[in-house]
């Protein structure tokens, strides 16, 4: 018996050491289960009675939006108060997932990069065609605008808008302008001398020059380098630049180089219910100095569609002048200097994207704005080329559903298969990043938060010409007889006596014909 218990002992003691070893290992099971428990418990208490801050709260949706030049000041209730305005539904934020980096972004800072590029233009557009422009043009590098606005443009709801936005300059076309610009030496010369006293295009045409005078001066005290001329209907498209940047294809450019010739391409359009032309237009036609000249004519019939030329309007292209002394402009389209004959080229991939009756809107809208008679003689006086006088007549003298079938006929490219040609044929292309940066602009809410930053603003009443009279620009800018006039005006009319040339203003020209390649081959 003894025996049998000396030999179960061993056994009970290994039985309760096994049954100790459980024991423990509950225990820290215990502990490492409700360690953790007691903490969470314990940082949401904190968290509740606000002792602590969560990080993840730190980044909201409106605060992580900050970046360096953002505006964060604009609440959820002035961008409810902004989506009801009238450019709400092409301004307004989309609903879909984006890339939120540009809301709130005023580009409220003054970059240090080189060259400093400046836009001048004249407009009477309203907020849903200038804020996109103006906003496309900043993310590929351009500084400062020079706005010459006038009828919708100048009304206090766009303006006051306009004047929010840094390094927008908006000079009002007002009585005490017009007579500034009256003693412009731009009279007193004869370049610019055949578009006198003429309506509708011819009149734009001058007044543009005028402003353009005016800009360089602004832009020369400013100390910017580079300026250009576009009108709210295009877009710098910089190809050929890895960085999608004209500030970078100008800082390329050579010193001895004073002008930059950007052809001009066009839009075509596939649909006539086109609202935002900017964000639903991409396909394009190529201008004839970015094409072969076999290919060009080779299909020119069925590019210009029975149209009287290729393009529909100008295609002579826009030019960036290099800011130097006794620059001026040359018309609308091109920039000449008083003392020399400036050193231009010609961008091999670059262009200016005009958007031209992308609308059906824009027939009537032409017309609105010229009271010329619509006769064929009379539209000569009025317009310069061919297809806006055919157009004018059309949108005076027709229904509303003949302009339209005109329109679908003229401009609207419905021909899927046509379009495939010459797209293959590298007469049309599609080009999609102005699409894409429009939309990223809208999706972010930009225009809708600036708008309504505005809206509530208490901006000064803007007074004659006072949105340029701060910073480095000064009155000087509009005394069309300023010093530097005075100085240079005796020597540049020696140099024109001497030359016994002047070189006329460059009008809005259309492409080549096929009249030209025949004359090419005499």
């Amino acid at each position: 018996m003894a025996g049998l218990y000396s030999s179960l002992r061993p056994g009970s003691s290994s039985s309760s050491s096994a049954q100790s070893s459980q024991f423990f290992n509950s225990k820290i099971l215990l502990l490492l289960t409700v360690l953790p428990l007691s903490l969470a418990a314990f940082a949401f208490l904190l968290q509740w009675r606000g002792e602590i801050d969560d990080p993840t709260t730190r980044w909201g949706p409106k605060d992580r939006l900050e970046f360096p030049g953002m505006d964060a000041s604009t609440s959820t209730e002035q961008l409810t108060r902004a989506s009801s305005s009238n450019c709400a539904d092409l301004l307004g934020q989309s609903r879909s997932i984006s890339f939120p980096y540009y809301r709130d972004w005023k580009f409220n800072y003054k970059s240090d990069l080189k060259p400093k590029i400046c836009i001048t233009t004249s407009t009477s557009a309203g907020l849903d065609q200038i804020l996109p422009w103006i906003f496309y043009h900043k993310i590929i590098g351009v500084s400062t605008f020079f706005l010459f606005v006038e009828g919708k443009a100048a009304s206090p709801g766009v303006s006051k808008v306009l004047e929010s936005i840094p390094e927008v300059k908006v000079i009002y076309r007002t009585r005490e302008l017009e007579e500034k610009q009256a003693k412009s030496r731009i009279w007193n010369e004869t370049w610019l001398s055949s578009f006198f006293y003429k309506p509708c295009n011819y009149e734009l045409f001058v007044k543009q020059s005028l402003n353009m005078e005016m800009a360089i001066v602004m832009a020369r005290e400013a100390n910017l380098d580079w300026i250009l001329h576009l009108d709210t209907d295009e877009l710098i498209h910089p190809a050929g630049t890895r960085e999608y940047s004209l500030r970078k294809l100008l800082s390329d450019v050579p010193q001895n180089v004073d002008m930059v010739v950007f052809p001009n391409y066009e839009s075509s359009v596939e649909r006539d219910d086109i609202k935002d032309p900017f964000s639903e237009v991409s396909m394009f036609k190529k201008n004839y100095d970015h094409l072969p000249k076999d290919t060009y004519f080779g299909n020119y019939k069925e590019s210009t569609r029975n149209n009287p030329n290729y393009f529909l309007t100008y295609g002579n292209g826009k030019s960036a002048a290099r800011i130097q002394h006794h620059l001026r402009p040359n018309g609308a389209h091109r920039w000449h200097n008083y003392m020399k004959t400036p050193n231009e080229i010609k961008l091999d991939e670059a262009a200016v994207l005009h958007y031209t009756y992308t609308k059906f809107s824009d027939l009537t809208s032409r017309r609105d704005r010229c009271g010329c008679k619509p006769t064929k003689e009379d539209v000569k006086r009025c317009f310069m080329l061919e297809f806006d006088r055919s157009a004018f007549i059309i949108a005076s003298t027709a229904t509303e559903e003949e302009m339209l079938s005109w329109y679908r006929e003229h401009v609207v490219w419905t021909d899927k298969a046509l379009n495939m040609k010459l797209m293959r044929k590298g007469i049309l292309t599609r080009i999609y990043a102005p699409m894409v940066i429009m939309q990223g602009l809208r999706e972010s809410g930009t225009f809708t938060s600036l708008i309504a930053s505005a809206q509530t603003s208490s901006l000064p009443e803007p007074k004659v010409l006072s949105s340029i009279n701060d910073g480095n620009i000064s009155s000087k800018a509009f005394e069309g007889s300023d010093t530097l006039s005075k100085k240079t005006e005796m020597t540049g009319r020696k140099v024109l006596e001497a030359s016994e040339v002047v070189l006329l203003a460059v009008p809005p020209l259309p492409p080549p014909t096929m009249d030209d390649d025949d004359d090419d081959d005499i």
